[in-house]
């Protein structure tokens, strides 16, 4: 007698989530969040900047002796995505990816003080990896490169940065965060790998390629600057390929670093992160979840 054959239902393979999935499991994690000790997202934030400032450090080496603007930027995107791959995959609390902890406040998961309890010390925490790596950096010897023109591109970059305008940098933080928190988003619809690897690679590409203003970057930006030009031997060799005076680097100072810069460009990344991704990413999935 013939074996009589069961039929077997091969559920099909996904490598995929939803965006209904995606904004699941990001609020669930970020839920968890909530419980956690100040310590311990302290711990985090400290790991998330100084991956952000590596991203950065390696970047501006790379970036350095390239006076085309357009060929600079493009080789720095490439370069930078490395912070956000090492959060993604390692782990760790980066400030301006936390913004879209608002779509569980939206979700009425936890209350406004939790979330802002955690973006708080995930703040202090992302600056106080930032700043490590800063000094770390200054003392590696790094910034002899092409002897000391490094060191004044980096003087360059944080100069530039605390002469923005309010506005600018304002407008500037708010479409850097679009595509930050789009790319942790991308990145949580891969299930491997390489996929959450290619998901932070490209906005973060394009934001770097646009010069748009991360608050987290600025703060190893910034800092490396004032160090940097704390050291005579590279302050002049600022002064010699970009024509700075001595009371144009004064300017450059921890002053200048919070009020003109991290100041307008943090509340743009959080107007970013949660008006123009959390709120409207909560609205189209939880429609959507209410339909089945």
């Amino acid at each position: 007698m013939a074996a009589e054959e069961k039929a077997v239902q091969v559920m099909p393979v996904t490598f995929l989530n939803t965006a209904d999935k995606i904004m699941e499991n990001y609020e669930n994690s970020s839920y968890n969040k909530m419980v956690k000790s100040p310590f311990e997202i302290m711990v985090a934030a400290v790991l998330a900047g100084m991956f952000i400032a590596f991203g950065a450090s390696s970047s501006s080496v790379a970036a350095f002796g390239i006076e085309d603007v357009g060929l600079a930027r493009t080789l720095t995107g490439c370069v930078f995505p490395v912070g956000l791959m090492l959060i993604v995959l390692v782990g760790g609390e980066l400030f301006t990816g936390d913004c879209l902890m608002f779509a569980g406040f939206l979700d009425r998961r936890y209350k406004a003080r939790q979330m802002a309890r955690v973006l708080f010390f995930v703040y202090l925490g992302n600056i106080v990896g930032s700043v490590v790596v800063a000094a770390l950096v200054s003392w590696s010897g790094q910034w002899n490169y092409g002897s000391g023109a490094l060191a004044a591109y980096t003087i360059k970059i944080a100069y530039g940065k605390v002469h923005l305008s309010f506005g600018s940098a304002f407008v500037s933080g708010i479409l850097c965060n679009i595509l930050v928190c789009f790319a942790v988003l991308t990145a949580g619809a891969s299930k491997d790998v390489i996929g959450k690897i290619w998901g932070c690679f490209f906005p973060i590409l394009a934001f770097v390629l646009a010069g748009y203003e991360h608050c987290v970057a600025n703060m190893y930006y910034i800092a490396a600057g004032i160090i940097a030009a704390g050291n005579q031997e590279y302050a002049a060799k600022a002064m010699e390929l970009y024509g700075y005076t001595e009371q144009e680097l004064a300017s450059l100072n921890v002053g200048s670093m919070f009020a003109v810069n991290l100041l307008p460009v943090t509340i743009g990344n959080i107007v970013g992160g949660m008006v123009f991704v959390a709120m409207p990413m909560y609205y189209l999935t939880k429609k959507k979840a209410q339909k089945k």
